[in-house]
């Protein structure tokens, strides 16, 4: 597998959470906003513990982004990653996933399954073509929701969030269904994106089918 080396330029935090890591960028490494990639920790030991971690970053710039949720607990990967500081290297594969931009529609995601999202809407905001895109995002509570301001700041009332272990004002409580599917997808021939949970995603593409979308329409990643 084709490998590149790249020192980690910061670490810091998105939520309670989640890490916000940048790197250095390859020499004509390309991506594409929704694409991941293949990454281990350059320490011994986690050479060979690759992982998949979407990019959030924009392809336009030198650097590269990855937006991580960690899992302290697992004594895994994402663990080892809170130990990282400037300087350090991590290895990375070449850039692959099937999420990517077909047009205006309705994002939903759960959890950390927004990080594909982030550096499409971060694009489409670059290049003025944000439109009447949605994004409906599911967490357990509003301190885990990622990148919330910029969300805000980009989508304004078509950011959308529903909490499912916390009552807060302004904000969706309980779990997508098709209630809450049918008051804010407006148009259900538009391209619908999902990434989360695998639980959570099944959930949603039923309540998808149950509401005569056609599965040609849903863009996720495909193993």
């Amino acid at each position: 597998m084709e490998q590149y080396h790249i020192k980690v330029k910061s670490v810091d935090k998105a939520t309670h959470d989640v890490l916000r890591i940048q790197t250095e960028r390859p020499e004509q490494y390309d991506f594409s906003p929704g694409q991941a990639t293949e990454l281990a920790i350059n320490k011994n030991g986690w050479k060979n513990e690759l992982r998949p971690f979407t990019f959030t970053s924009l392809p336009e710039v030198n650097h590269l982004e990855f937006t991580i949720k960690t899992y302290p607990t697992h004594k895994g990967v994402t663990n080892e990653l809170l130990t990282l500081k400037p300087g350090d290297e991590l290895i990375i594969g070449k850039s692959w996933g099937t999420i990517g931009y077909k047009g205006e529609g309705t994002f939903i995601a759960g959890g950390a399954g927004v990080t594909p999202f982030i550096a499409i809407f971060r694009q489409l905001y670059f290049n003025n073509q944000i439109g009447d895109n949605k994004l409906l995002f599911a967490n357990k509570k509003k301190a885990d929701i990622i990148n919330e301001a910029e969300f805000n700041k980009i989508l304004g009332k078509n950011f959308v969030n529903i909490l499912s272990d916390e009552k807060t004002d302004g904000y969706d409580f309980g779990f997508i269904n098709e209630v809450f599917l049918k008051k804010n997808i407006s148009n259900f021939q538009a391209p619908i994106y999902l990434c989360g949970p695998e639980v959570m995603m099944d959930s949603v593409e039923k309540q998808l089918d149950n509401l005569g979308v056609d599965t040609k329409l849903i863009v996720k990643e495909e193993f």
